[in-house]
C-alpha cells in the first residue's frame, strides 16, 4: 500500500470524477488548473522528499471525496492554492485572466510572503489568521482542507516543528471554524481532531 504523503490524485481519475457533476468548460477550467499547479510545482519537494505537486492534489481530492464539494472555483482554487508563493511570475491578475477573479482571489488571501514568514512566524501567522476571519467562509475551508492533508502527512517528518504546527493550527484555526456553524467546516474541524489525536497518541 502507498504511504498516505507519497499518494495523489491522478490527472485521469480527477477528470472521470469531474465527468459526473461538472460541464465540459468547468472540467476544461479545473484540469487546466491541475496542470498550471504541477507545471509551478514539479521541481519541488516536501519535507518528507515528496513531491510537492501531489498536495495540492490531495487537496483537490479532499475537497471532493470528503466534504462533497462540486464548485469548480473551489476546485482549482484548491489545486492553485500555493502557486503563488511559489511561482515568480504568476500574479493574481494572470490567475484571474486564466480561472476567473473568485479563485484567484482566493489564492491571494491565502498567500503568505514566506520572506516574512521565516523572519517572523508568529506575526505572519496572527496577521494571516485576521485576514481569513474577515474572508468568504471558502478561503478557510481550502485553508484547513490543505491542514488536514499536512496532519496526515505529520508520521512522515513533514513538519520540522510538527508539535508548534499542530498547536497553532488547534488555537488559531480551529476556533474559526467552529465558531462558523458551517457545516463543512464543522468536518474539516472535527476530521482535524482526528488527527491531531492520533498523532499525539
Amino acid at each position: 500500500m502507498i504511504p498516505y504523503n507519497l499518494s495523489t490524485y491522478d490527472r485521469y481519475d480527477l477528470e472521470k470524477d469531474l465527468s459526473d457533476f461538472l460541464q465540459p468548460v468547468d472540467i476544461h477550467r479545473v484540469i487546466s488548473a491541475y496542470d498550471l499547479a504541477e507545471e509551478v510545482h514539479h521541481e519541488q519537494t516536501r519535507n518528507d522528499d515528496s513531491p510537492y505537486f501531489y498536495h495540492c492534489a490531495r487537496v483537490c481530492r479532499i475537497l471532493i471525496k470528503e466534504l462533497g464539494i462540486h464548485d469548480p472555483d473551489m476546485l482549482i482554487a484548491g489545486l492553485t492554492h500555493d502557486v503563488l508563493e511559489d511561482s515568480p511570475t504568476l500574479t493574481q491578475e494572470v490567475l484571474a485572466y486564466n480561472f476567473g477573479d473568485y479563485p484567484a482571489f482566493i489564492v491571494q488571501i491565502l498567500t503568505k510572503d514566506l520572506g516574512d514568514q521565516k523572519r517572523d512566524p508568529d506575526v505572519v501567522e496572527k496577521a494571516h489568521i485576521e485576514l481569513l476571519s474577515k474572508s468568504p467562509l471558502d478561503c478557510l475551508i481550502i485553508k484547513l482542507s490543505a491542514r488536514l492533508d499536512n496532519f496526515r502527512c505529520l508520521d512522515f517528518h513533514l513538519k520540522r516543528n510538527p508539535l508548534v504546527y499542530v498547536n497553532r493550527t488547534t488555537d488559531l484555526y480551529l476556533p474559526l471554524a467552529d465558531s462558523s456553524n458551517h457545516p463543512i467546516l464543522l468536518k474539516l474541524s472535527e476530521e482535524l481532531k482526528k488527527e491531531r489525536n492520533k498523532y499525539l497518541g
